[in-house]
Order: structure tokens, then sequence, then C-alpha cells
């Protein structure tokens, strides 16, 4: 299997205090990885080193084959990235928000007329192609967002809670979509709150404290601490965590 994301005790300090400890994992091309922890786990910050935005303290990576102190833009050309809080800009039409970011993500003219076309057909907004953002749904604002992401096809996709406040029904179409993204060979880098999400990953790490306490499939996690659900795992290890956001 190709290596897309590789650390090796990845660690990012504060003065004396440590965000995120030593962190070592590999995830693979194609592959659905969840990444877990409660509020104040370090999550965000291991993930802001992964995406180039944060310099480690310590610690090496490389994602999509590009280390991460040295070759910085590459690793941005490579990822596509989402987050619950902000993605899209709601003062601009469906399509201006695809030809701007297609444009930050380096595509030409045509790649981003033929994507967006594609992208509007595909979730259906034909009718809404020319309405502002901020007048879509929350759902469609989500799937939106996701598309546009991995617009420029990268190697990996971060998503920082991206079904957050959306109800069961659209996240089920938004992780059919993450599905298809992972068919095609993207990498799902994913963090979420909720833990039926959890199951849908090939393999998920959880976060305590800054240190990454459990790596593994869901049914290999459960069986390990005797859990019927991921839930249970959740709970059981991240009761003992010391901090909180």
């Amino acid at each position: 299997m190709e290596t897309v994301i590789k650390t090796h005790e990845l660690t990012k300090r504060y003065g004396d205090f440590i965000a995120a400890n030593a962190i070592s994992l590999e995830v693979y091309k194609g592959e659905i990885f969840g990444f877990l922890g409660a509020n104040g786990a370090g999550k965000t910050t291991a993930m802001r080193m992964l995406c180039g935005l944060s310099t480690p303290s310590s610690g090496s990576a490389e994602i999509a084959g590009y280390d991460i102190y040295r070759q910085t833009e590459q690793v941005k050309k490579n990822i596509g990235y989402m987050s619950q809080k902000f993605s899209l800009y709601e003062d601009l039409t469906v399509m201006e928000n695809i030809r701007f970011f297609g444009g930050i993500y380096g595509l030409g003219s045509k790649d981003i007329r033929l994507k967006g076309q594609a992208l509007i057909k595909q979730l259906g907004l034909e009718s809404e192609e020319k309405k502002l953002v901020g007048s879509l749904p929350l759902g469609w604002k989500q799937k939106l967002a996701f598309s546009v992401a991995i617009l420029h096809s990268p190697k990996i996709v971060f998503l920082d809670e991206p079904t957050g406040g959306v109800d069961p029904l659209t996240r089920r179409q938004f992780w059919d979509l993450i599905y298809e993204a992972a068919d095609r060979g993207i990498t799902i880098f994913v963090t979420t709150h909720y833990m039926d999400e959890a199951e849908y990953c090939g393999r998920l790490s959880i976060m305590v404290d800054g240190n990454v306490k459990a790596l593994d499939t869901p049914s290999a996690l459960k069986e390990q601490y005797h859990a019927t659900s991921m839930d249970d795992v959740f709970y059981e290890l991240a009761r003992g965590a010391k901090r909180s956001e």
C-alpha cells in the first residue's frame, strides 16, 4: 500500500505546554482515516502541522511524499481542506465559489469550467448555480464545500468535523461522497465528534491529552476494549483526559 501520510514523533510545544506529543502514524492511499479525540486532545494542532500551516517543534512528517519542513508549498498543492467553521464564501454564488477555489488550487479556466459543470450536475445544483451560497441549506453547503475541496483531485483531503450541525440523512449522503472520493484514490483524513461516523472509517486513532492512545480498525478497537460500540471505546479512553479546550 502506498503511504501518503507518514509521521514520526511529530510534536508541537507552546512553552512548557505540549499540544501534540510524539505522534507517529502512517495513512495509505485511498484510506478513510478517522482522527478522533475530545476537545483539547490536540487534533486541530496535529492537523495544522500536517497541512503545512503550523511548524512542528520536533519530529518529522511527509505528506503526499513531501517534507512538511522544506516543501510546504508542494504539500499545500497536493491536499484539500474543509472545515466546519469556514469552507465557502457565502456572499458569492455557487459557481463563483467553484471558480475562486479552482483558481486557488491552480486549475486553468477550462478545467474549472468543465469540472465545475460536472460538480454542479453531480450534486443536483443546476437550478442553484447562480444563487448565493449563503442562501443554501447547510447540508447543501457542506456537500458543495467537500466537492470544491477535491476539485483539483488532491492526494489527500483533510476534513475537520465536516458534518457538524447537519441532520442524519444529510450526514449519510455526505459520507457517500467520501466513499466515492476514496474509491478514486483520494485519501480521507477526517475528524468527527459523531461516533457512528467513526464506524465508517477503515482505521482510526484516538488522541488523549496530546497523545495517540489507540490506533486500529473500529472492529479491532471494540474487541480490544471489550466494547459494543465506538462510543464505549471513546469514553473508556477519553474519560481519563486531564485537559479540555
